[in-house]
């Protein structure tokens, strides 16, 4: 199908450069990108959700966050001075 899209300058530059350099016409490194693009995106819709239990109170406590891992340490290393 032939159609017409804007792309940023660099990454055009980029593409032609990847094209030239590999054989390829620009159509095929565009499909290419593409195609990998929403391959990652289903594989990571496809990720199950991980949900965490606590056995001890009532979960996670107020501020913290357990995707912060330089925040954890910290709350960790407070723990342990307190100590």
């Amino acid at each position: 199908m032939r159609t017409t899209i804007r792309i940023d300058d660099e990454l055009l530059k980029e593409a032609k450069t990847i094209a030239v350099a590999s054989g390829q016409t620009l159509a095929e490194v565009v499909d290419e990108a593409l195609r990998d693009s929403f391959a990652r995106r289903r594989q990571a819709a496809k990720k199950p959700y991980l949900h965490l239990r606590s056995f001890k109170g009532d979960g996670v406590q107020p501020g913290v966050d357990l995707y912060d891992s330089a925040g954890l340490l910290d709350i960790m290393d407070r723990a342990d001075a307190a100590s």
